[in-house]
């Protein structure tokens, strides 16, 4: 490669957010430690933000009435769209129970995927790992999306999945956010590589050599001044 000529590089890898969404104990932090799984495996970097486990590394866990909801969703949603600015693979596992939230998440995500867990409510209330539907049959849980709070499916889901252990989904949500990703990337201008040349000083002297005029005894005969 000449020196001072640029050669394109590519484009430049963005990120894309897979948003998984579900009613609580609907298995959205096991599809989606699965999913990050694949995406490592396969190369791809990826980030898990899964909405418990972000919560508790908080410090001080959000407050789980409606407006501390819509702000912590605010935050979620603006967290993946920055990772996925970066380049990384965000998979978020986050009830999200109203459709505006992840809206806006899609707004702001350079690419988006939307995953519905579609558990039955009486499969979660079954499950119930974290006691959450024991509570709120107690009084010890308010606001609890499906029991006591509305939870809003997604209309037009970019994947269903019958529970965290859906193979045929997790294989298409594999798919679509690494094809999200890809067309994102592509859709951004091609990076330049190489070394660039350096402009010229004003004032500096020209390293060309100067044309010297030949004397008189130099001329061939026959040739007048």
């Amino acid at each position: 490669m000449r020196r001072g000529r640029a050669a394109p590089a590519g484009p430049a890898r963005r990120g894309a957010v897979a948003w998984l969404t579900g009613l609580p104990s609907s298995g959205k932090s096991t599809l989606g430690r699965r999913l990050a799984a694949r995406l490592r495996a396969a190369g791809r970097p990826a980030a898990l933000l899964d909405s418990d486990a972000l919560r508790a590394a908080l410090g001080r866990p959000a407050g789980r009435g409606p407006a501390e909801r819509a702000a912590f969703y605010r935050a979620l949603a603006r967290l993946a769209a920055l990772l996925a600015r970066q380049g990384l693979l965000v998979v978020v596992a986050a009830t999200a129970s109203r459709r505006a939230f992840r809206a806006r998440a899609r707004a702001l995500a350079p690419a988006f995927l939307e995953v519905h867990l579609a558990t039955p409510e009486a499969t979660c209330r079954r499950r119930d790992p974290k006691g959450l539907y024991a509570g709120a049959a107690a009084g010890r849980v308010r606001g609890l999306p499906g029991a006591g709070a509305a939870y809003q499916p997604p209309l037009r889901p970019d994947v269903t999945a019958r529970g965290g252990r859906d193979a045929a989904a997790l294989e298409a949500a594999l798919a679509g956010l690494v094809s999200l990703a890809d067309r994102a990337g592509a859709a951004q201008p091609a990076r330049r590589t190489g070394t660039r040349r350096r402009p010229k000083r004003p004032g500096a002297a020209s390293k060309r050599p100067a044309r010297v005029r030949p004397q008189a005894w130099q001329r061939p005969s026959g040739v007048s001044r």
